[in-house]
């Protein structure tokens, strides 16, 4: 909770700053709010990625000019991640799939290559909020919540990706984010239960509107 508070004090404190150092000669800071989907997977040590898992992104943003070209935009969002696995038992098909629900403070900084379209980078700070492991054996399945606090509850991505506003105040967004961090507090949590380190890895797609 105490890193919440700490991403929220960063976004404020980024908000304060696009405030005090936008030109006079750009177009105020502009709030808005934006959805999409996530496709996303863990990573991991010595084995390849597992497959893809989909689900919802959304939150809200403020993007403002620092010149003509490049403005900051940092936003506070609901990101489902995590991954699945399947295999095959003795003629019985089986799957895990691991959902992890975090709040994510990416900051972006963006430049605009023409007025419509634009590329962007920056960090991204998550905080886990919920985790739940849905395991299928056939045609039998269960869903089991996941105490946090087995987890990592922080985890540090870098975001590139790029958008374009169809309208003034309309447009689309495309973003990978890698994540640097090891979601397990220990080996005892790993999709694969083999000890080793699993990262985040999200490719997010989307629409939003600026007020």
């Amino acid at each position: 909770m105490k890193k919440l508070f700490l991403g929220l004090g960063l976004v404020a404190g980024t908000l304060a700053f696009a405030q005090t150092t936008t030109p006079t000669s750009t177009a105020g800071p502009k709030f808005g709010i934006k959805a999409g989907v996530n496709v996303s997977s863990l990573s991991g040590d010595g084995y390849d990625d597992t497959k893809s898992k989909v689900g919802f992104s959304g939150g809200l943003f403020m993007n403002a000019p620092l010149s003509e070209q490049f403005s900051i935009q940092p936003e506070v969002m609901y990101s489902q991640m995590g991954s699945k696995i399947e295999g095959k038992f003795a003629n019985t098909t089986y799957s895990t799939t691991r959902s992890l629900d975090y709040i994510t403070v990416p900051v972006m900084f963006q430049f605009r290559a023409t007025p419509e379209f634009y590329i962007e980078a920056g960090p991204e700070f998550g905080f886990l909020v919920s985790a739940k492991d849905s395991d299928t054996v056939g045609n039998f399945s269960t869903t089991n919540q996941i105490d946090t606090d087995n987890f990592n509850t922080f985890n540090l991505g870098l975001g590139l990706g790029l958008g374009f506003d169809i309208t003034e105040n309309f447009g689309v967004n495309a973003r990978y984010v890698a994540g640097f961090t090891d979601i397990n507090k220990d080996g005892n949590t790993s999709l694969q239960n083999d000890g080793n380190k699993n990262r985040n890895n999200t490719f997010q797609g989307g629409v939003y509107f600026k007020f």
